[in-house]
């Protein structure tokens, strides 16, 4: 789960609080269907888009947050309400956003856990090094459930994001075809040959199964090249192997930086997400 989901799970064992999510949008507004701001008397987590419009719905819910005690149930918390984005919100957006208002408490846990995580893509990263890192920094408040694998045990950290779970995998491949269907694959490893048995494990799921949505090997022209030859080597047509995205990372972000190829992989990857 997101970073952001686990501090509301966490919240809610504290203290109730009111889910506010976006319902639906006409025109422009600043978040989409399904964005979410959780309200607890003294904190905020995640956010429906900053603005006039969160000041407003922030001041719903801290209303709503009180009726409890008046001896309302649960029930009767569950609303939406209209906000049209024009100069009487002090917003120029133009469109109309309905906000959806519930009362949680930590009863909901389970329930919100599953409905949260339902926008969720699964990635496998393959590859514990200082890019894999970085990209796993990158994607702990982004909407992926995380598989990091690699064939050394000792390489993760002792803390990862909340949507991110370590695995170790040797042969490191055998990992690949217990991905979940739909799963990105993203392949960093230390080593090139590992590389390339990630890769022809992953096309051989894709000649059978055809369920990976993004297959993405980090290097150069020069490795990509070199990788081709060899997979069709082993048996790989051309449009086979014209399934793996090499190298990765939307184009025009030349750094060689970690955090940089990161954020240049995320922003690839996020352009995938709808897929």
């Amino acid at each position: 789960m997101s970073q952001h989901t686990a501090e509301l799970l966490h919240q809610l064992q504290h203290a109730e609080g009111v889910l506010v999510t976006v319902e639906s949008v006409q025109g422009s507004g600043p978040r989409e269907v399904g964005a979410w701001m959780a309200v607890f008397p003294h904190t905020l987590i995640n956010t429906i888009g900053g603005g006039h419009l969160e000041f407003q719905a922030i001041d719903e819910a801290r209303a709503l947050l009180v009726k409890p005690a008046t001896g309302a149930s649960h029930e009767d918390q569950g609303y939406t309400l209209r906000y049209a984005l024009g100069p009487a919100l002090g917003q120029c957006c133009g469109g109309v956003v309905h906000l959806r208002y519930e009362h949680i408490c930590a009863d909901d846990a389970p329930q919100l856990t599953q409905r949260l995580l339902a926008g969720s893509v699964p990635l496998a990263l393959f590859g514990g090094g200082h890019v894999g890192r970085a990209l796993v920094h990158v994607l702990g408040n982004l909407p992926y459930q995380v598989c990091w694998i690699d064939s050394r045990d000792e390489v993760f950290p002792v803390q990862v994001p909340a949507n991110v779970v370590c695995e170790h995998s040797d042969p490191v491949q055998d990992a690949v075809a217990d991905l979940p269907p739909g799963s990105a694959v993203v392949i960093m490893s230390f080593s090139h040959a590992e590389d390339l048995d990630v890769v022809a494990a992953c096309l051989k799921r894709q000649r059978t199964r055809a369920d990976l949505r993004y297959i993405g090997l980090i290097g150069s022209k020069t490795k990509w090249a070199t990788f081709q030859h060899r997979l069709k080597a082993r048996g790989f047509s051309t449009e086979e192997v014209s399934l793996v995205t090499c190298p990765i990372g939307v184009p025009g972000i030349n750094g060689k930086e970690p955090e940089v190829i990161a954020v240049a992989v995320a922003a690839q990857l996020l352009q995938q997400h709808t897929l």
